[in-house]
């Protein structure tokens, strides 16, 4: 059998739609093609909507591959390509019209590849490419084959009156990359590379490497651990202290995830809290973080010591559950506090595009409960006035990437000065985040931002550290700002 090289192979999609042009696209000189290609393949089975392979019929035709490319100095490659947000364009389109958008995705796949590729529904929202006797390529051109095929896929659909606007995950291998390729291996190579394009954002093409799979790998043991850490108790609160720029009093704490495992020590917020939510497990930590505050809170009361409130993150997650306002309540109730004593903290990015229903009225029914709400890290989800007036909002967080050197940088004082100046004539009050500095709690003090909180004030402490750090104040001249500052 003869190959040759494909100079460009073109693919026109083009809706049923008068004038309206679905895709254009051209893909490069860079795979090898047989004279000899036929009709194109077909597995033992075909998926009855599409007409496409299975996932069977995928592997056998890659087997087959592999097995001559090595003889002719080629190489095979996979793609797999995963619709994003498939429930949501099945609620929005409905049955039928998904089914017409898989069956036009199909087409566009079938029309990019040549005869000789293997074009395959592996379920529901996946898709996969074989790609055969592709030559041996250099990183860029291997992705470009991927990256021209989610262009196609991804134009609009035109359903009627309707158009959608599907996107996708994108993960490719090469065999050259895979240890032993088969078409087994091939196929869960690119998977794997999807997947991570996944955790990348939206329309994301990564190619597999054997670096992939240890970061896999890594990253399904830290999902274990860290499942097992919230059984055993090991992820608690850690507080830091905010504190009133006029009067030098800590006015609150904010509840902080840590976690000490036995075997990693203090694994960074950075590292368990993504796996965790990837683990679907933030309604359970946020479970554990407001019953382990509020029973702080109400231990401090019982011990004299000083404390108005404590400030609780709430996910996206739990905000999306409608029963969390009525969970706060019985929370507060058998702690016995006042809900004005608890500061729901949220992210600016969690209402800055506007919010469902459902979270909503979730906020809307925590402060109707009489709890505080804080919007956390404020400038960093380019939050509208009118967002924020939608919201019950008491205070904003002003994020510590305005207040680093603010005492240095004219830009970020300016930055923050209308900030916080917007925040007076809405009636919010003001906390800016990451102090580490006196000149930076001189300068945020000058500008009338309410509260501070960061490491010049005090890192986060365990629970045990609470008392006799505020002990601490107290025996250094209370009402002071300058005893607020860091001890020790």
């Amino acid at each position: 059998m003869t190959i040759i090289p494909l100079l460009t192979l073109a693919g026109w999609l083009v809706s049923q739609q008068p004038g309206f042009l679905i895709a254009a696209f051209l893909l490069p000189a860079i795979l090898a093609v047989s004279i000899d290609r036929g009709a194109g393949r077909r597995g033992p089975e075909t998926d009855p909507l599409t007409g496409l392979d299975t996932r069977s019929g995928l592997i056998a035709n890659l087997d087959d591959d592999l097995r001559g490319t090595a003889q002719r100095g080629c190489q095979s490659a996979v793609v797999v390509l995963e619709i994003e947000d498939f429930k949501l364009l099945e609620e929005r389109v409905g049955r039928a019209g998904l089914e017409a958008v898989l069956i036009e995705i199909a087409r566009r796949l079938i029309s990019g590849v040549r005869d000789s590729d293997t074009c395959a529904r592996l379920d529901g929202q996946t898709f996969a490419v074989a790609l055969a006797a592709m030559r041996d390529l250099s990183e860029e051109q291997a992705e470009a084959v991927p990256r021209r095929l989610q262009l196609a896929l991804s134009r609009p659909v035109a359903l009627g009156q309707q158009v959608v606007h599907p996107t996708f995950s994108v993960g490719y291998a090469l065999s050259r990359k895979v240890m032993q390729p088969d078409g087994e291996r091939m196929l869960q190579s690119a998977t794997l590379a999807m997947l991570e394009a996944q955790r990348s954002g939206l329309g994301t093409v990564l190619g597999y490497d054997a670096a992939m799979k240890t970061r896999i790998e890594t990253r399904e043991a830290l999902l274990r651990e860290v499942r097992t850490a919230l059984v055993r108790g090991e992820v608690r609160p850690f507080f830091q202290p905010q504190v009133c720029t006029r009067t030098g009093k800590v006015t609150g704490f904010e509840a902080l995830a840590r976690w000490h495992s036995p075997s990693r020590g203090m694994v960074s917020p950075a590292e368990f809290l993504p796996a965790m939510e990837a683990a679907g497990l933030m309604e359970e930590l946020g479970h554990v973080m407001l019953n382990s505050a509020l029973a702080a809170l109400r231990d401090w009361d019982r011990t004299g010591l000083s404390v108005d409130r404590v400030g609780v993150n709430f996910s996206t997650a739990e905000l999306r559950q409608p029963g969390l306002a009525n969970r706060v309540a019985q929370a507060l109730e058998r702690f016995d506090l006042d809900p004005c004593r608890l500061s729901v903290e949220v992210l600016e990015t969690v209402v800055a595009g506007g919010s469902d229903d459902t979270v909503a009225n979730t906020l809307t029914g925590l402060a109707k409960l009489g709890c505080r709400l804080d919007l956390d890290d404020f400038g960093t989800g380019h939050a509208s006035i009118t967002t924020i007036r939608q919201f019950p909002i008491h205070r904003i967080k002003i994020d510590r990437s305005f207040v680093t050197n603010i005492d240095r940088d004219p830009e970020q004082h300016k930055m923050v000065s209308a900030i916080l100046t917007m925040a007076e004539r809405l009636g919010l009050e003001t906390l800016a985040e990451g102090v580490e500095t006196e000149a930076e709690w001189d300068t945020l003090a000058s500008l009338g931002c309410d509260h501070i909180q960061g490491y010049w004030i005090a890192r986060p402490m365990p629970l045990s550290d609470v008392a006799p750090w505020v002990k601490g104040l107290a025996d250094r001249g209370a009402g002071s700002a300058k005893s607020a500052r860091k001890i020790g």
